[in-house]
C-alpha cells in the first residue's frame, strides 16, 4: 500500500508527488520518499489572464459584470497617515494651525504606550511617567529622551520628580494644544530602551 500526496508548489512550477513506501524490514522504521516531477499543464491547464474571445466581446460581457472593460487600475502608495507614528517625521507647525481636536487626540493617544491625555491651562497635553531604579537611572533616561527630541526638533518638558521618577509632557505651545508632532515624538520615546533602568524584579526561590 502506498500513500501519495500532491504538493502544488506554484502555478508556474510543476506538481510534485511524494510517495511513501512501507519499511523494508520489521526492525527498521524508516520512511523512504521518492520525488517525481509531473507537468502540471496536463492536469491543471493554463493559468493567468487571457484576452477575451470574439464571442465574449460581441456579447458586451464587460457591461454585465461587476466592473467594466475600461476600468482604470491604479497601485496606490501608502501615504504618511498609513505609517506608524514612530516612522514619521516632525514637520513645521504654523501658529495659525488649529490644535488637534479632543476626539482625534484620544484616538492618537491609544497608539502611544503609557501616555495619558490631560487638559491643563485650557489646552490638551500628553504625559508619561516612569519609575526608575534610582536617581542615576532617572538622569540617564532624561539624556536618552533628549537625544530623541533633538533629532526631531520637538522638545518635551521633562521633570525629575522624587529621586527616581521622570515625567515627560508633550504639547505644541505655538498653537496652544496638541499637534501630530507630539504623538510622533511620544511614539519615538516609547522605543527607547529602559529595561536596564527600571527596578529589578524580585525572584523568590
Amino acid at each position: 500500500m502506498s500513500l501519495t500526496a500532491t504538493l502544488n508548489l506554484s502555478l508556474a512550477l510543476p506538481t510534485v508527488h511524494l510517495t511513501k513506501y512501507p519499511p523494508r524490514a520489521a526492525v527498521t522504521r524508516r520512511r523512504v520518499f521518492t520525488v517525481r516531477a509531473i507537468d502540471s499543464n496536463k492536469f491543471l491547464g493554463d493559468f493567468g489572464a487571457r484576452d477575451p474571445f470574439p464571442a465574449e466581446l460581441e456579447s458586451s460581457f464587460g457591461e454585465k459584470v461587476l466592473g467594466f472593460s475600461s476600468t482604470e487600475h491604479k497601485i496606490l502608495i501608502p501615504n504618511i497617515t498609513a505609517l506608524a507614528l514612530s516612522q514619521q517625521k516632525c514637520s513645521p507647525v504654523s501658529p495659525s494651525q488649529p490644535p488637534i481636536s479632543q476626539e482625534d487626540a484620544q484616538t492618537l493617544a491609544r497608539k502611544v504606550v503609557g501616555w495619558r491625555l490631560v487638559n491643563e491651562e485650557g489646552g490638551l497635553k500628553i504625559q508619561c511617567l516612569w519609575k526608575l531604579r534610582d536617581f542615576k537611572c532617572g538622569v540617564e533616561l532624561i539624556n536618552r529622551i533628549s537625544k530623541v527630541a533633538e533629532t526631531e526638533g520637538h522638545f518635551p518638558n521633562i521633570y525629575l520628580e522624587q529621586p527616581n521618577h521622570v515625567r515627560a509632557e508633550l504639547w505644541t505651545a505655538s498653537i496652544g494644544g496638541l499637534s501630530m508632532n507630539d504623538f510622533i515624538v511620544a511614539a519615538k520615546i516609547d522605543e527607547i530602551k529602559t529595561s536596564d533602568l527600571v527596578p529589578r524584579k524580585r525572584v523568590w526561590a
